[in-house]
């Protein structure tokens, strides 16, 4: 039985509150720790804005002259470097796929090494996992460091740092992924007689393969801007150009080599919205369609479920 607001009198209601008080009211104890906890968090943001030297007359100095350099930024123009800009544009964007390209690649058998209902040995399972942990904790750009200290200057090092990092992204994506599949298609597929290769290529890979490839394309969008911090750094492409045109003052090449990266990632990212919506579709409307690889149930089988 449910009563409405006015229907309880006063008496109702200070039973109510005798029985459930903190549906009205907070206890001392619960807004001392909430008083103690805010008070904590504005001392620790007022602590960080002295370390940070943060004042009124530094930001105001500051804004003054970010409005200087974006009033020069426009109107943006590429004089006579037009071709060179677009192929650095186009360095950094096949930097990009390459290094997403191969760390995808890589991921998906890691994934199903990574996934507790794949590889159910927790002892053997867990330095994968944790390397997984080690490979994404390192940002990207730590690796383009590394990397061109090793491989030199080039596109070859962004490549290399994207491709380190985003395996460690994919894989730990991929096993959560892969752990998180409908139970009765990988069943299926074992009652059928299917192998445990089997068992992955037609019961759970298919499953999993919008969401993997949901994740690439959109890693491969994030790496195109990525792309352009590594060249600063010294992986090539637009990022070293965008680096040369701001070490020369030239803010109107600075303005058209931002405008050129806002249009590149807004392309990739309507093209890849499109893929990620067809392959989804194509996903839950495809019919069951048995190859000649994919197990089947035998005459026996077929009278023994009969």
């Amino acid at each position: 039985m449910s009563l409405s607001a006015a229907a309880i009198d006063t008496g109702q209601l200070s039973v109510l509150r005798e029985r459930h008080p903190r549906a009205f009211s907070l206890t001392p104890r619960e807004r001392a720790i909430r008083l103690a906890l805010l008070l904590g968090l504005l001392a620790f943001v007022l602590f960080c804005l002295y370390r940070f030297d943060v004042t009124p007359a530094r930001i105001m100095n500051g804004m003054d002259r970010f409005g200087k350099i974006a009033g020069a930024l426009f109107p943006p123009t590429a004089r006579d470097v037009f071709w060179d800009l677009f192929k650095a544009m186009m360095e950094s964007v096949a930097m990009a796929f390459l290094g997403t390209l191969i760390a995808a690649i890589i991921a998906v058998p890691l994934g199903f090494l990574g996934a507790q209902n794949v590889l159910p040995i927790r002892l053997l399972r867990f330095p994968i996992r944790r390397s997984f942990d080690f490979l994404r904790g390192t940002d990207a750009l730590v690796w383009a460091l590394v990397y061109v200290r090793a491989v030199g200057l080039g596109p070859l090092a962004g490549v290399l740092a994207i491709a380190t990092t985003d395996i460690g992204i994919f894989a730990k994506l991929f096993a959560e992924a892969i752990e998180n599949v409908e139970r009765k298609q990988v069943e299926g597929v074992r009652a059928a007689g299917g192998s445990a290769v089997k068992t992955m290529r037609f019961g759970i890979l298919p499953q999993v393969l919008p969401i993997m490839l949901s994740n690439v394309l959109y890693m491969f969008e994030s790496n195109t801007r990525s792309a352009t911090i590594l060249g600063i750094v010294g992986a090539g492409g637009i990022g070293f150009a965008l680096s040369d045109r701001i070490r020369a003052h030239l803010w109107d090449e600075v303005g058209f080599i931002i405008i050129m990266i806002i249009v590149v990632v807004a392309l990739i990212d309507f093209l890849s919205h499109m893929l990620r919506t067809k392959v989804i579709k194509a996903g839950t409307n495809r019919p069951l369609v048995l190859t000649e690889d994919a197990p089947t149930f035998s005459d026996a089988d077929r009278g023994k479920s009969r």
